[in-house]
Formats: C-alpha cells, sequence, structure tokens
C-alpha cells in the first residue's frame, strides 16, 4: 500500500513548484495502478488546508474545488481511507520517543505509524522519515528509498 505524504500531492496540485510535474506524474500513476493508495485524514484535510490558502497557492482551490478533488480520488477503486486502530495514539507516541521527535515531527509520525500499521510504504519528498525505525519509504522526486 501506497500512503502519500501532503506535500507530494500539494506538489502535484500547485503549478508553481519545481516539482509539479514529477509529483503529478506521480500522482496520477499511483490512483490509475492497482495498488492501493491509503490516505490518513490528517493528510486528506492538510490537502484541504493547504490548497486553499493564497499564502501556499498563488492561485487557490475554492473549497468546493478542494473537495471535488478529494471525491475524485475517492472514486477510484484503490484508494482507501485509513482508520486508526485502538493503540495507533500509542504506537505514534513510541515512534516520536524513539526518533527524539516533536513539533512538526508529530504528522510525519502518525504517517509512520500508519505505514506499521498497514504494512505500506510512505511517499514523501521530506527527509524526516529517515529518522523512523522500520518504516519504509519512497520519494518519487529523487528516487530514493529507505527503512
Amino acid at each position: 500500500m501506497i500512503l502519500p505524504d501532503a506535500n507530494l500531492i500539494i506538489y502535484a496540485y500547485d503549478l508553481d513548484s519545481p516539482f509539479h510535474s514529477i509529483a503529478a506524474n506521480w500522482w496520477t500513476e499511483c490512483l490509475s495502478q492497482a495498488e492501493p493508495v491509503g490516505l490518513a485524514h490528517v493528510i486528506l484535510f492538510a490537502f484541504i488546508r493547504l490548497s486553499t490558502s493564497p499564502r501556499i497557492f498563488s492561485n487557490p482551490f475554492s473549497l468546493t474545488e478542494a473537495i471535488r478533488e478529494v471525491r475524485a480520488w475517492s472514486d477510484q477503486p484503490n484508494f482507501r481511507i485509513l482508520g486508526e486502530s485502538q493503540d495507533h495514539w500509542k504506537r505514534v507516541c513510541d515512534i516520536l520517543t524513539r526518533a527524539g521527535g516533536s513539533g512538526n515531527l508529530i504528522t510525519d509520525a502518525q504517517l509512520a505509524a500508519f505505514a506499521l500499521e498497514y504494512h505500506g510504504t510512505v511517499h514523501t519528498a521530506d527527509t524526516d522519515f529517515q529518522r523512523f525505525a522500520g518504516v519504509s519509504w519512497f520519494n518519487p522526486i529523487t528516487r530514493g528509498k529507505g527503512g
């Protein structure tokens, strides 16, 4: 299962991003292949929040447009919304403690916990995932991988 990080999805839609073309091709491929794509709520809502922000996009989506994009993703047969297990929060805290992280690493640790729970690979442009032992990750921008 592919677990996308918000940064790549944002790059895929941000025409001003230097990574737009690579990320847009990656996202199209993800949604058109057989391998499941699992999106955590925190990532889904990060996309809606960031894609509607004029601080991020020079031409931001309206809320209706952003929701329409998410609905289009959810119509794909390989798309899944990831649910949290009862112990998800404990796993996130364990990951953070082992990595010595807090603050901005919290959302990354949430995604890392989902990767462990669902035996998936995080797709991200964020190098912080190197800090999470045992978490499989892949950067489609640089073609780097780890875990």
